[in-house]
């Protein structure tokens, strides 16, 4: 069994993660949920029992569907966050063949079993799963595990195989400072940039308290950024809006984006975002054919 632990002296990390449950008949309405046609910011507040659901052969586990793929907004990517009780778990995880996956555990430890090969998670962990991996989890331990799970259909090309299962932890991996910032701004990256077989990216940004990003980012790439910890100002699209740890924030291609961290310790989150692929010009044909053709090949 490989026990996957943090070795980097980086200190201790904190992750936030929901606990569900309901507030009491006496609480305001005075949330800060948001949705639009360039970014939807949703409250950790929000995330209560009421909007949990279930997934086929998955027992003693429920999840927080945070994005999903919905046309005119964001569309190559869902992420859940999900709660395995003890005993639970699955056989049969994943129901898509065509799907990729990253497993980043924010709370309690469960047990991996990907190609034939057993992991210890606890929080902090990552995996990436390939498609067609043959994985399974179960929490065997005392108390609930929490982790976020981020899909996506690998996006195969001719001449490049397909990214190696990965199982590492967030303490293993030394930050990338940002150019000119001192370190303040820096970025935790998993898979290396350059490696061209990856379609979708899963990082951990980190904002030291006063750090900003200076301009307003504005791309192709959507987001989706789960605030693991700390607090800051985000400016999206036109608006200035407050998150804190435990908020999400959904966002589409070209959504202008900046923000400065405030509070007294780093603004850390983790974030998606899609990369290293041409823009596809027949978006159904043309990734449905690639897709078809990869997949007939792995099979044969």
């Amino acid at each position: 069994m490989s026990h996957v632990k943090g070795s980097h002296s980086g200190g201790s990390r904190s992750y936030y993660a929901p606990q569900g449950g309901h507030p009491g008949q006496e609480t305001l309405l005075t949330d800060r949920a948001v949705f639009t046609d360039a970014y939807a910011v949703i409250p950790r507040g929000t995330m209560r029992d009421i909007v949990t659901s279930a997934l086929p052969f998955w027992t003693k586990t429920r999840l927080w569907v945070l994005s999903r793929p919905l046309t005119g907004f964001a569309e190559t990517f869902s992420q859940y966050i999900m709660e395995v009780s003890p005993g639970g778990g699955s056989d049969r995880p994943e129901t898509d063949p065509t799907a990729q996956g990253v497993l980043f555990v924010v709370e309690g430890e469960a047990v991996l079993t990907a190609d034939g090969q057993v992991f210890e998670l606890r929080a902090g962990s990552y995996a990436y799963l390939p498609p067609q991996c043959d994985w399974r989890i179960r929490n065997t331990g005392s108390a609930p595990v929490r982790f976020h799970w981020v899909r996506k259909s690998y996006e195969a090309v001719d001449g490049l195989d397909w990214p190696e299962l990965l199982v590492t932890h967030e303490n293993d991996i030394e930050p990338s400072a940002m150019p000119g910032t001192d370190g303040k701004w820096a970025t935790t990256r998993f898979v290396d940039p350059a490696d061209l077989r990856h379609d979708m990216h899963v990082n951990i940004v980190t904002f030291q308290p006063g750090a900003v990003i200076p301009f307003a980012e504005t791309h192709v790439m959507e987001h989706g950024l789960y605030v693991l910890e700390g607090k800051a100002v985000y400016r999206l699209n036109q608006d200035w809006v407050e998150v804190e740890a435990g908020d999400y924030m959904w966002l589409r291609a070209f959504c202008p984006q900046a923000c400065y961290a405030g509070g007294p310790g780093p603004f850390r989150y983790l974030l998606y975002k899609d990369v290293n692929r041409h823009m596809a010009l027949q978006p159904a044909r043309g990734f449905g054919s690639a897709m078809q053709s990869a997949f007939r090949s792995a099979a044969e």
